[in-house]
């Protein structure tokens, strides 16, 4: 079966069409519970039906299409380049299924359907919460899945079809992606209050040979502080790497290290015991983003929900929720 382009509702009926030609609903389903679970075993768990019968469904997809769709190895099953293919295409058509059946069935009169959002740890701590109340609130046919994760694993989730869209650090758009700056992160030193690494700290050459423990080197805060530090000709120290924000928070409050986080987490730092100090740099910055594909098919529950995540990261700005939130700099258009 060729893959069609999905990217208006008219896409979605020729999808539609030769979809019901080649393989049912049921089989798609199947096949992207494969992919998200990694193996059958797993797969065959969440849908509540024998592997064995699972496998023979996923035999007669990739018989129908004369192609492998998944590679099988000791660590599980991961889906091959016509797979991949296949898998975001299926997760959108499912996705445009749903909202339909959502909205015929539904009798609340506003948006309806599921919306998937991804969240930075960091960004989780303060807009979740108050993301979730307004939707119950604002769009009680909206159901709300929120996903944390660290922002390398949110740009893989968003690439794959897995989110609708997500808040991420970055400050432009790439291949496939398009980024609509909310404002800037500022950064801060954090350290245990009273220990030797307590100092008032303010600049990246104050941290010169400091053990700190860090994300890891593939996280973007990482490679912001390792170029921060080369400009300033400072030794970056990372004892650690560690990719959890409540790790990081545990270790620097036992006093022996410190970490640089975003400073809007000094209220969640504090319950921790933790101090921070303002990195002055005029660097010491990551500017957040409203992230989504660009082959992505909306809808007006997605658009309801993008509309609430501007709404509130620009309340948090202005009335200090978010500290150390700064105004996007000239040149960029925020949503």
């Amino acid at each position: 079966m060729a893959m069609l382009a999905i990217h208006t509702p008219q896409d979605v009926r020729k999808f539609a069409v030769k979809t019901s030609t080649d393989m049912d609903l049921r089989k798609l389903r199947y096949f992207v519970a494969i992919v998200d679970a990694g193996s059958l075993s797993k797969a065959s768990e969440r849908l509540h039906i024998a592997q064995p019968s699972l496998s023979q469904q996923l035999a007669a997809m990739e018989a129908d299409l004369g192609l492998a769709l998944l590679l099988r190895n000791s660590q599980g099953i991961a889906p091959t380049e016509a797979g991949n293919t296949l898998y975001r295409g299926a997760r959108q058509l499912l996705r445009q299924f749903d909202q339909l059946r959502a909205e015929v069935t539904s009798s609340v009169g506003d948006e309806v359907g599921r919306v998937t959002i991804g969240l930075p740890t960091s960004v989780a701590a303060l807009l979740a919460a108050p993301l979730v109340r307004a939707v119950r609130q604002r769009h009680p046919g909206i159901h709300l899945h929120v996903v944390e994760s660290m922002s390398r694993s949110l740009d893989e989730q968003l690439a794959s079809g897995r989110l609708d869209f997500a808040v991420l650090f970055r400050d432009a758009e790439s291949r496939g992606i398009a980024a609509f700056p909310l404002l800037r992160d500022a950064l801060a030193f954090y350290s245990k209050r009273g220990s030797a690494a307590a100092s008032a700290v303010t600049s990246i050459r104050q941290l010169d040979g400091v053990p700190l423990v860090l994300p890891g080197p593939g996280n973007g805060l990482r490679q912001l502080l390792e170029r921060a530090f080369a400009r300033a000709g400072a030794s970056l120290n990372a004892v650690a790497d560690v990719d959890s924000l409540p790790a990081l928070m545990e270790l620097a409050s036992g006093g022996e290290v410190g970490t640089v986080l975003s400073r809007g987490l000094t209220g969640l730092a504090g319950a921790h015991g933790l101090q921070h100090f303002a990195m002055l740099d005029p660097d010491m910055h990551r500017t957040v983003s409203l992230c989504w594909t660009t082959s992505a098919v909306g809808s007006s529950a997605i658009d309801a929900v993008r509309h609430l995540v501007v709404e509130h990261c620009r309340s948090l700005r202005l009335e200090g929720g978010w500290d150390g939130a700064l105004e996007i700099p000239p040149g960029l258009s925020a949503v």
